[in-house]
C-alpha cells in the first residue's frame, strides 16, 4: 500500500543563514550613530523651523553624550564590530565638543574676581536661607534675578557686611565688595510685553584691578509645546542685551543672568558671539530638584571666565552658579 501525501502540506522552508539578523542590527545602530555624530557636530545646520527645534535640540545638546554610552552598550551586547567602529564618530565630535567641560581648569591669575550668579526665585520660601548661603560664597560680586518684595530687604540685610554697595533695577540686582558707580537701567524688553518690565541693569566696579562693566539680566522665560520651543521674546531680549554690550566702552565686561538657555543655543548668539564661555564645567543649574542644563550664566569679554560649578541648592528652583573671572 502506497502512502501518499497531504497534498496541502508540503510547503519549502525558508533557510536560516546564521547571524544575518545580527549584522542587520549592527548595521542599524551605525546608522543611528552617524546620524547622532553629524548632529553633535553640525547642529547649526538643523533648521531653526517650525517650532525653533534647532534651538530645542541644542537646549540638550549635551547629552547626547548619555546616546552615545547607550548605543555602546548596545553595540557591545549585541557584539556588533561595524557599530563600534561607527561609534567613534559621534564619541570624538562629543569630546572635542564638551570633552574639556570635564577638566578642572587652570589655576586663577591674581587679577581675578569671584562671581556668583542666582535667580532666588519669587517663590522662594526661604530667602533668608538663601541670603545667608550667597553672604559666605566669598565672592566679589553677586547677581541675583526674581527679586520681588518683601524679599529684598532680607537679601539686602544679609548681604551688606561682605557686599555694602548695591544696586536694584526692577527685579535684578548686583552686590559688590567693591564700589559701584555708573548705575543703570539696560533695556532688554521685547516690544510684546508691557510696560514695567525690568530685567536688566549695568554698572561700573571700581575694582582693586581697574573698572570692569558688569552687567545683570533676566532673560523671558521659554515654554516647550506641541508646537515646538516658545523662544521669541528670549531671542529678541538677547538680540537687545547684545547690542547693549557691544556698544559698552569700558573693559573688561562681565554678563550675569539667568538667560534661560545653554550656551549652545543659537538664540543666544548674540551673546556668545562676543563675549567669552566658562572654559570648564557644566554646572548644569535648572531645575534645582534634576538639573538637566546650566541656563544660569557667566560670560566676560577682555577677560577668561575659568571653571564654573554650582552650588548648594536653595529655596530657589534654580542652583546658584559660582565661577573665577581673571581679568585681561
Amino acid at each position: 500500500m502506497v502512502e501518499r501525501a497531504d497534498s496541502g502540506a508540503v510547503a519549502a522552508e525558508t533557510p536560516v543563514v546564521p547571524g544575518v539578523g545580527k549584522r542587520r542590527r549592527g548595521w542599524v545602530l551605525a546608522g543611528v550613530a552617524v546620524v547622532l555624530g553629524g548632529v553633535l557636530g553640525f547642529h547649526r545646520l538643523v533648521p531653526n523651523w517650525p517650532g525653533r527645534m534647532g534651538s530645542l535640540m541644542e537646549s540638550f545638546l549635551p547629552w547626547g553624550g548619555a546616546l552615545v554610552v547607550v548605543l555602546l552598550v548596545v553595540a557591545l551586547v549585541r557584539r556588533s564590530a561595524v557599530a563600534l567602529v561607527a561609534l567613534l564618530l559621534p564619541v570624538g565630535v562629543w569630546v572635542d565638543t564638551f570633552g574639556g567641560l570635564l577638566l578642572p581648569g587652570e589655576e586663577g591669575g591674581g587679577r581675578e574676581l569671584v562671581v556668583v550668579q542666582h535667580n532666588v526665585s519669587d517663590e522662594n520660601r526661604d530667602p533668608a536661607g538663601t541670603a545667608r548661603a550667597l553672604a559666605d560664597s566669598g565672592a566679589d560680586l553677586v547677581a541675583l534675578e526674581e527679586l520681588v518684595d518683601p524679599q529684598l530687604a532680607v537679601y539686602e540685610k544679609a548681604l551688606a557686611a561682605d557686599h555694602p554697595h548695591h544696586v536694584v533695577r526692577g527685579t535684578v540686582g548686583l552686590w559688590s565688595k567693591h564700589p559701584l558707580s555708573g548705575e543703570q537701567v539696560v533695556d532688554i524688553k521685547p516690544r510684546s510685553i508691557e510696560v514695567g518690565w525690568s530685567r536688566g541693569l549695568r554698572a561700573v566696579v571700581r575694582s582693586p584691578y581697574g573698572d570692569v562693566a558688569a552687567y545683570v539680566a533676566h532673560l523671558p522665560s521659554v515654554r516647550v509645546g506641541v508646537g515646538g520651543l516658545a523662544s521669541q521674546r528670549r531671542d529678541e531680549s538677547a538680540a537687545l542685551l547684545g547690542r547693549a554690550i557691544a556698544g559698552e566702552s569700558v573693559e573688561p565686561v562681565i554678563l550675569l543672568g539667568d538667560l534661560n538657555g545653554v550656551v549652545e543655543d543659537r538664540g543666544l548668539r548674540p551673546l556668545t558671539s562676543q563675549l567669552a564661555l566658562a572654559e570648564s564645567g557644566f554646572a548644569f543649574s535648572f531645575p534645582a530638584a534634576f538639573p538637566m542644563a546650566r541656563i544660569d550664566q557667566v560670560m566676560a569679554r577682555s577677560a577668561t571666565v575659568g571653571h564654573i560649578r554650582t552650588l548648594p541648592a536653595t529655596g530657589s528652583d534654580h542652583l546658584p552658579v559660582v565661577a573665577r573671572v581673571t581679568l585681561e
